[in-house]
C-alpha cells in the first residue's frame, strides 16, 4: 500500500508516441533548394539588388523599444520631395514608397533624405531598350562596370553617439545626487500646499 497523502498512480503509457514524432531529414535538401531559388531569383531580377527595394530608417514603437532603429515600409512623400525624387519615379528605380507615413521629427527626415541622396549617387539606371537611351539613364561606361548588389546595401544600424569625457571637479565630487533628487521630489509634492499657504498668508497681511 502507498504511504502518505500522494497522488493516486494513474499513468497513461499506451500513446503510440512513435506515430507523432516529427522528423527533419529533408533539412539539407531544403537548404540546397532555397539556395538555388535565391540564385534563380537573382538572375531573374538582374541588375536590381537581391535584397529588394531601399527602405527608410524608422524607430520602433513604444517607449520600451523607441531607442532602436529598424527598416520601415517605405519613404514618405515629404522625404522624396526633399531628396528631389518624383513619387511616381521612386518605385521604378528601387525605392519603396509609403504615402501614409508622416515625419514627426526633423532628425528622421534629414537622415532619410541623406539615405536617398547616397542611394541616388550610387544608382546605375539601365535603359529599357538598349538602343534607346533616355534622360536619366546611366552612361554606357557605367553600365559596363555595373554589378548586382547582393545582401544588405546601405544597412540599417544605430549610429554610436560620441562619448564626451569630462574631468571631475571638486564641485562635482561634492554634489549629492540622491539628496538633490529627494529634495526635488518633496518640492514637487508640496508645491500646491505651499502655494495655498502663501496665498492665505498674503490675504492675512492685507487684512
Amino acid at each position: 500500500m502507498v504511504k502518505h497523502n500522494n497522488v493516486v498512480p494513474n499513468g497513461h503509457f499506451k500513446k503510440h508516441w512513435q506515430n507523432y514524432v516529427k522528423t527533419w531529414f529533408d533539412q539539407p535538401a531544403r537548404k540546397y533548394r532555397r539556395r538555388l531559388a535565391r540564385q534563380k531569383k537573382a538572375v531573374k531580377i538582374f541588375p536590381r539588388p537581391t535584397a529588394g527595394p531601399l527602405r527608410p530608417i524608422v524607430r520602433c514603437q513604444t517607449q520600451k523599444y523607441n531607442m532602436k532603429v529598424r527598416a520601415g515600409r517605405g519613404f514618405s512623400l515629404e522625404e522624396l520631395k526633399a531628396a528631389g525624387i518624383p513619387k511616381k519615379l521612386a518605385p521604378t528605380i528601387g525605392i519603396a514608397v509609403d504615402h501614409r507615413r508622416r515625419n514627426s521629427s526633423l532628425e528622421s527626415l534629414q537622415a532619410n533624405v541623406q539615405r536617398l541622396k547616397t542611394y541616388k549617387a550610387k544608382l546605375v539606371v539601365f535603359p529599357k531598350h538598349a538602343r534607346k537611351i533616355k534622360a536619366g539613364d546611366s552612361a554606357p561606361e557605367e553600365l559596363a562596370t555595373a554589378t548586382q548588389a547582393h545582401g544588405d546595401y546601405l544597412p540599417v544600424g544605430a549610429e554610436k553617439q560620441p562619448v564626451e569625457i569630462v574631468k571631475l571637479t571638486v564641485e562635482m565630487k561634492a554634489f549629492n545626487a540622491y539628496a538633490k533628487v529627494r529634495l526635488e521630489r518633496t518640492n514637487k509634492r508640496k508645491f500646491g500646499i505651499r502655494q495655498k499657504k502663501a496665498a492665505e498668508a498674503e490675504k492675512e497681511e492685507k487684512k
